[in-house]
């Protein structure tokens, strides 16, 4: 077996390494230009479209829990991989613990009124404010997949309503499911907290917009980890502006770093990090991917493959 592996910032000898301790009948190499030689499984982050063109694989798994990259480039280049030839993506690995850390504490944070009492401090004033209740804190997930659900479960021990937004209706304990557009009024009426962990797709692009910031009650939250050309930069800033939202927490953004001339970075009512909410596990990622090979080799089920007309 020939696996091949790409990854633009990766130590690709601690992958490769790792990968043959995991897969022993596996001969594993990092991919250079010129190498044209066979292979039966891709590793790949990025890769240039020379790497997979014209080969025979069996398989290619993405390193990372969003492949919104990878379709681009391959719409752009369709000759890159057959559509016969499956794609993977990293289902956890590590991902969604790390999700829940991140939003957890995010939601506590504004449910604690923390972003007040900053303010405050800034301001050298020693004022006690008013508690917010459960009841009045509702948190929405839009998009409901592997990591929408783990955000939703670690939630769920604090007692705030929940409600997640997706294209398919989902059967969680303690979660309202709203469904598609004809829903989404609905879904976002009464949502405090509102959590992104959509896809990026041609349909989710801009979806966080004026239009949609508008039907969130009046003081909500948005706090995206997924993709920043989920949101419309500029309406979150008048939507701030205005008071329609109290505060903004934000992981990801359409452009990045993000240049220092946005006033993204100046805004006082929002938080950012630069792009660190989950990161690829290695040691985890590994697991993953050896024992997605060995039921692939033996023709037993798998679970984490993309499906290509979705975009995740």
């Amino acid at each position: 077996m020939e696996i091949i592996f790409y990854h633009p910032t990766f130590n690709a000898a601690w992958w490769v390494n790792a990968l043959e301790k995991a897969l022993p009948h596996a001969r594993v190499r990092e991919w250079k230009v010129g190498d044209n030689n066979p292979a039966d499984y891709a590793l790949v982050w990025q890769p240039p479209v020379e790497m997979l063109a014209g080969r025979r694989l069996k398989a290619v798994f993405a390193l990372g829990a969003g492949v919104d990259a990878i379709l681009s480039k391959l719409n752009a280049h369709p000759e890159m991989l057959d559509a016969s030839i499956p794609l993977f993506r990293l289902e956890d690995t590590g991902m969604g613990l790390q999700m829940q850390e991140y939003a957890v504490s995010q939601v506590l944070h504004w449910f604690r009124r923390f972003d007040d009492y900053q303010a405050l401090k800034n301001q050298a004033l020693w004022k006690p404010l008013p508690e917010y209740t459960r009841e009045e804190f509702s948190v929405g997930i839009m998009g409901a997949g592997v990591l929408g659900a783990k955000v939703a479960e670690s939630l769920q021990a604090w007692g705030f309503p929940l409600r997640c937004w997706s294209r398919s209706r989902k059967s969680w304990p303690g979660v309202e499911s709203y469904v598609g557009r004809e829903e989404l009024r609905a879904f976002l009426k009464q949502t405090r907290v509102l959590i992104n962990l959509l896809p990026n797709t041609a349909q989710t692009v801009g979806i966080i917009n004026s239009e949609l910031l508008d039907q969130l009650p009046d003081g909500a939250y948005v706090l995206n980890l997924a993709r920043g050309v989920h949101v419309q930069e500029a309406d979150l800033l008048a939507a701030l502006d205005s008071g329609k939202l109290k505060g903004a927490m934000l992981d990801v953004f359409s452009q990045e770093p993000l240049p220092q001339e946005s006033p993204l970075w100046r805004h006082p009512r929002v938080a950012m990090t630069p792009h660190i909410a989950a990161v690829t596990r290695p040691a985890e990622a590994i697991d993953y991917i050896s024992r997605t090979i060995t039921q692939l080799e033996k023709g037993g089920p798998v679970t984490g493959q993309v499906d290509r007309a979705r975009g995740y």
